[in-house]
């Protein structure tokens, strides 16, 4: 079956970084756009990253852009979300998911994907 695995989540202090790695099986992988969402208590799951089938094409939400890289290694069926500068607002569970890559289309809503991971606590503290 379908498992997507995140780790590498954690509590640092404003200004630290974390590395979140999302391990994948039952999947292709390489056929894949794959992207990192995140949750705060009481909030509804948004989007902060993506990047297509072979990592040639990133895109990131507003909150992300300059302090987060998205990246992907398809020989270990991983996908990475580098996180630098984090600020307290930060603070969430963070999830991976895997869908159709639709080329110069960027999906950004988690209607667009078909696989989800379980997700992995991030706390920035200030």
């Amino acid at each position: 079956q379908v498992q997507l695995v995140e780790s590498g989540g954690g509590s640092v202090q404003a200004g630290g970084s974390l590395r979140l790695l999302c391990a994948a099986s039952g999947i292709t992988f390489g056929n894949y756009a794959m992207a990192w969402f995140r949750q705060a208590p009481g909030k509804e799951r948004e989007f902060v990253a993506h990047i297509n089938w072979d990592g040639g094409s990133t895109y990131y939400a507003d909150s992300a852009r300059g302090r987060f890289t998205i990246s992907r290694n398809n020989a270990k069926n991983t996908v990475y979300l580098q996180m630098n500068s984090l600020k307290p607002e930060d603070t969430a569970a963070y999830y991976c998911a895997a869908g159709p890559d639709y080329g110069v289309v960027v999906g950004t809503t988690p209607d667009h994907f078909d696989y989800w991971g379980q997700g992995t606590q991030v706390t920035v503290s200030s």
